[in-house]
């Protein structure tokens, strides 16, 4: 099975609904809205029709991080440490709470860790990681969800494979950037090439289709300007 989708809504929800497969709300990377929100989406939305969410920011980002304007969160200059790289903190784990309480309400069939490149495979954080994965979100906490986990700059392929097998993640990837290590399944994240101001031409769309076909089931979301033409335009080499 190929789930074709889109990051974020790029026409109004119904519009998707009834165009796509499966939307990655991307609001939740931001500042997650409200329970009864997403409930609202999950009861509106067709039986067939998937959700995926981005983890909240405070889990994997850094306070100094641009993106933290849209959270909301006033952090003291005290506390700026105590955010991100999936860190050993309080303020890591009421995060991921509210990140399972979101997900459990639209009944995400994805959680998606997208790690800034200045997530590098140091051992502190291989040691943190480890740590959220196995104990704060370890199998007890997860509820049911599955996670998806994208890891950005130099994390060499077999680091990254051991981690997923250990933990029990699916590996996130741009398929221009590299292909996955897991099988199975994979999870697509297409970003545009060089620029989020990107267009797919037709024969790059039918080397994603070639890697998809490589596995049981495949999760395609674009992130680019063009996402919805791209989207289409995938559905239809697909058919």
């Amino acid at each position: 099975m190929v789930r074709i989708g889109c990051a974020g809504f790029p026409q109004r929800q119904a519009i998707c609904f009834e165009q796509l497969d499966v939307v990655e709300v991307q609001a939740t990377f931001y500042k997650p809205p409200q329970v009864k929100t997403v409930q609202h989406w999950r009861l509106v939305a067709p039986q067939s029709f998937a959700f995926t969410m981005k983890a909240w920011q405070l889990i994997t980002h850094s306070p100094y991080s641009p993106t933290y304007r849209r959270t909301g969160q006033e952090i003291p200059p005290e506390k700026m440490s105590h955010y991100g790289s999936f860190k050993p903190s309080d303020e890591v784990r009421v995060a991921w709470e509210r990140t399972r309480e979101v997900a459990l309400g639209m009944r995400a069939a994805y959680v998606v860790f997208q790690c800034p490149a200045s997530f590098t495979p140091a051992p502190g954080n291989v040691r943190n990681l480890r740590r959220f994965f196995g104990e704060v979100a370890g199998p007890p906490e997860r509820q049911g969800l599955r996670f998806t986990w994208e890891p950005r700059g130099e994390w060499p392929a077999e680091l990254i494979a051991e981690l997923c097998a250990e933990l029990d993640l699916l590996d996130c990837v741009d398929p221009f950037d590299r292909h996955p290590v897991t099988t199975g399944t994979c999870y697509l994240r297409l970003h545009g090439r060089g620029s989020y101001d990107y267009r797919y031409s037709d024969e790059e769309l039918d080397q994603v289709l070639q890697l998809a076909a490589g596995f049981d089931d495949a999760w395609v979301l674009f992130n680019n300007t063009a996402m919805w033409d791209d989207a289409a335009r995938f559905r239809e080499r697909l058919k």
